[in-house]
């Protein structure tokens, strides 16, 4: 039986995963919730608004909070020696590099995008841009629902990085050509962003050839399955003692089906 302390437990995200850890064949359980709102008080597993409160004993953490409290997250951790399952997004580059910090002494999952759909499509995007160069232009469009407060998605930059590195990252990301008078550089990898209604997650990367368009997109149709790929992640992480590191779904993935 995992045991998880769940960061941001009343919220979307948060719900979604103490719903799945419902179900017994999941063989997980809420050891404890952390969140500033107490929630409803019907909850089966106790409430903090600080993780530094939490007494209960578990097997790893999995955020899907605010990236603020990051610092909060990881320092508790190491205090207690389990693992870290961060799935939000958002993260500033000094938060970026604590993180890099702290995984010299934590075992830290870190995904933009918890979906194992996304990183079946990064891996085809990064084959693509390998095999294709720059006789393709590249355009990548992410679509939100219209409460998403970071723009582009974090999904859509670890789509666009992961084009890049198997590119000498030699492409420049353009966001807004409303002031570029100017034709298409092929050193350009546009990115752009559509905010609207309650769209769940939509990403696509065109890659526009001479007489030719090849289009490699994903749409999640619900939170279910970020919340499935986050829980996953937990199980993977706290199944086996993991040394300090940065743990993502490729290296997951690779170790459970390579």
């Amino acid at each position: 039986m995992t045991r998880v302390i769940m960061s941001g437990c009343c919220g979307r995200m948060g719900k979604c995963i103490v719903s799945m850890c419902d179900d017994p064949s999941k063989d997980c359980k809420i050891a404890a919730g952390v969140d500033i709102t107490k929630g409803t008080g019907n909850e089966s597993y106790p409430i903090y608004e600080k993780i530094s409160d939490v007494a209960e004993e578990a097997d790893v953490i999995i955020d899907f909070s605010f990236h603020g409290i990051t610092s909060e997250i990881l320092a508790y951790a190491e205090k207690k020696s389990i693992p870290v399952v961060l799935c939000t997004t958002g993260h500033t580059p000094d938060e970026l590099e604590m993180i890099k910090e702290y995984s010299k002494k934590v075992a830290i999952f870190k995904s933009a995008n918890m979906s194992v759909g996304i990183s079946l499509i990064t891996e085809l995007c990064k084959r693509a841009a390998a095999l294709l160069g720059t006789d393709y232009d590249i355009e990548l469009i992410e679509k939100h629902h219209n409460q998403k407060l970071d723009a582009p998605s974090g999904t859509a930059l670890m789509i666009a990085n992961a084009i890049n590195n198997a590119s000498d990252n030699s492409y420049e990301y353009i966001y807004d050509r409303s002031t570029r008078r100017e034709k298409r550089d092929k050193k350009e990898l546009g990115i752009s962003c559509v905010r609207a209604g309650t769209i769940v997650g939509e990403h696509e990367v065109i890659f526009g050839g001479r007489d030719e368009i090849i289009t490699i997109s994903h749409s999640a149709l619900s939170r279910d399955v970020f919340a499935a790929g986050a829980l996953r992640a937990g199980i993977y992480m706290s199944s086996s003692k993991k040394a300090p590191g940065i743990y993502d779904m490729e290296k997951m993935l690779n170790e459970q089906f390579m």
